[in-house]
């Protein structure tokens, strides 16, 4: 689920930096952020946690950084959401964003969702189910 999200938001982002109507823009940037904090909400509500408890290896350090990382995208994305959609700008800025995203979901996808792999089969579904109650409520 998680992994799905990560490709669903690098695809608006894609989509957000070739759009060139303003309302297009400003449309996708909406979709762009309410996807962006749901799935930042269940990671860091949900999923984090979850991995941070296992106490193995660097658990609480990956997770320290993502945080960090998911601070990080949210101060550029509030930029973006801030700025003039139909400025000349908007593709770089979202251009910098999408790179940012790319480089948190790539580490996330290769050390956390690695971590993640360490509990067990009933935790793993357990933690699938109390993720995708999470997506369902921000769906509401």
């Amino acid at each position: 689920m998680l992994a799905s999200q990560h490709r669903q938001v690098l695809a608006l982002l894609k989509q957000a930096a070739a759009a060139q109507e303003v309302e297009t823009r400003r449309r996708l940037l909406q979709a762009i952020e309410h996807r962006l904090t749901t799935h930042a909400r269940i990671e860091e509500d949900v999923f984090y946690p979850a991995v941070k408890e296992l106490v193995r290896e660097n658990a609480e350090e990956v997770v320290d950084k993502a945080l960090q990382e998911h601070r990080v995208v949210g101060l550029v994305l509030g930029e973006l959401l801030g700025a003039d959609p139909g400025a000349e700008r908007f593709e770089v800025d979202v251009t910098v964003l999408e790179s940012l995203i790319e480089h948190h979901t790539e580490e996330e996808e290769r050390e956390m969702f690695r971590l993640a792999e360490k509990l067990d089969e009933a935790q793993l579904e357990e933690l699938g189910d109390r993720m995708a109650a999470r997506a369902g409520e921000a769906e509401r």
